[in-house]
């Protein structure tokens, strides 16, 4: 004879949900307590965009969307190496140069006769860098120097390899069709929509699972209609975008290498131990140490990530321009990359920040630099906006933080 204890009991009967009403409610209370998010990002580049539309009507063409998402492709990948950086309350001034490093070894590599096949040129290139980025956190690590200093050491010491590996060459062009196609390569427009197809199918999959899990292991989630409108949301962005750049050249290639990129290293810094000991050092590393982690390892790993990215970055840039030269790292790419990362809203002071973070503070340098380059205005004007640009990110995250503090949130 069964009990009303005998009785199975479904899992939503148990599993806490909030209603509607109860996490916008919830939500607007961590606005006003400072958490933000990425509201004023996505605000500002609207403003941006609506500014830069009415002083130049090319600004919002399907031509010039798609030439945005080629210019921002190098400042993205390098600045996903930046925020793993940044959670950790470093730094890295180094990536500029060997971000070209790496573009400068592949294209030697490449250049006829005898040429290297690419895969093998890329991935030595690669490699290089890599190790670059385990030497320098070694150092850092191993003798408690403020990496500051010693990835400043760094861009010095990558500046003049780089001039020692081009020597009296001047400029290399890259002659490798599949390395030129990286980021002049525009997908025919089926393709374009079977891509974007793919992906959508690929999150709401995600998406259904990861709510599914937490209602199973009893955590709190969100209604249902969210998850729904999220993925919604993100199909008609992923649609306009395909309908956009297809009335042009097709979807770039690069943007699908950025996804892919901006997928993985969210993966990693947020569903992995790895990114929950990132978190956790960034946030205070002496407790992190207490709890067993392994700091100097992961500080090392974390600066390995960073040089992987800029030499990733560095062969998009070298792809999108089909050669290198003596001035490759240098100018405002080390600036803008991590300008982009703090933009995005990775905090200066560790422990917070996302991976996607490195693509929306590119959106907003990537047109900044692009809206006033069709208004033919000088670099200098560039400049003076892209730095109080940054400079309003800064207080943003320092009044957010203290907002936080405050809440007790942080």
């Amino acid at each position: 004879m069964s009990t009303a204890t005998d009785q199975p009991v479904a899992v939503d009967d148990i599993t806490p949900s909030r209603s509607v009403s109860e996490q916008a409610r919830l939500r607007w209370q961590r606005i006003r307590a400072g958490d933000v998010g990425s509201l004023p990002i996505i605000l500002g580049v609207l403003v941006l965009v609506v500014i830069f539309q009415i002083l130049n009507q090319n600004f919002l063409t399907p031509r010039n969307f798609v030439n945005l998402v080629v210019q921002m492709a190098g400042i993205t990948t390098i600045a996903i190496g930046v925020v793993f950086v940044l959670l950790l309350g470093e730094i890295d001034l180094s990536i500029g140069y060997v971000s070209a490093v790496a573009a400068v070894f592949m294209t030697l590599r490449l250049r006829p006769p005898g040429g290297w096949p690419w895969p093998l040129a890329v991935a030595t290139a690669l490699a290089v860098v890599c190790l670059i980025g385990i030497g320098q956190g070694l150092i850092i690590t191993r003798f408690k120097l403020p990496s500051f200093v010693v990835t400043l050491a760094g861009l010095m010491v990558w500046n003049g390899v780089v001039l020692l590996m081009i020597g009296g060459g001047g400029t290399v062009v890259i002659q490798d069709k599949t390395i030129i196609g990286l980021a002049n390569y525009f997908l025919p427009k089926a393709m374009g929509w079977l891509v974007v197809i793919g992906g959508v199918v690929l999150f709401a999959i995600g998406r259904i699972q990861s709510w599914r899990s937490n209602r199973t292991q009893g955590v709190t989630t969100s209604p249902l209609i969210f998850m729904v409108a999220t993925i919604f949301v993100v199909a008609l962005a992923g649609a306009a975008v395909v309908y956009v750049a297809n009335q042009d050249r097709g979807v770039p290639f690069v943007g699908i290498f950025l996804i892919v990129l901006l997928v993985g290293f969210t993966f990693l810094a947020e569903r992995t131990r790895f990114g929950r000991y990132v978190y956790a050092i960034g946030g205070n590393a002496e407790a992190a140490r207490r709890a067993g982690i392994n700091v100097s390892r992961i500080r090392v790993y974390v600066f390995m990530i960073s040089s992987l990215m800029a030499g990733m970055g560095g062969i998009v840039l070298s792809s999108r321009l089909r050669s290198v030269d003596t001035a490759a790292g240098g100018g405002d790419l080390l600036l803008n990359s991590i300008a982009a990362a703090v933009i995005g809203g990775t905090s200066l002071f560790g422990g917070s920040g996302r991976v996607i973070s490195a693509f929306l503070g590119a959106l907003v340098i990537a047109t900044v630099n692009n809206g006033m380059g069709l208004l033919g205005l000088s670099a200098g004007v560039k400049f003076v906006i892209t730095g109080l640009v940054l400079l309003t990110a800064v207080l943003v995250d320092a009044i957010t933080r203290q907002g936080r503090q405050q809440s007790g949130l942080a």
